[in-house]
């Protein structure tokens, strides 16, 4: 698997993750409000997990291919 994260470059990652990831940016992101909903246990509408999902990917993927650089897999 991180041999695929490694392919993926880091400066689209990074916009993807601005835009996607904060839109819309008023009045508060979709990924903080799914964030907040799954927190309290209210996110139980299947729009609202889809949601989390679209808007929750390339910073998933960010963050991991960022930790991915500094991890090493033991064999």
């Amino acid at each position: 698997m991180l041999k695929i994260l490694d392919k993926l470059p880091l400066l689209p990652l990074v916009v993807i993750s601005l835009t996607l990831g904060l839109a819309p940016f008023v009045p508060e992101p979709h990924l903080w409000e799914k964030i907040k909903l799954l927190a309290t246990g209210n996110l139980t509408n299947t729009t609202d997990i889809l949601d989390l999902l679209m808007h929750g990917a390339a910073p998933s993927l960010l963050i991991l291919k960022l930790l991915g650089d500094k991890v090493t897999l033991k064999k």
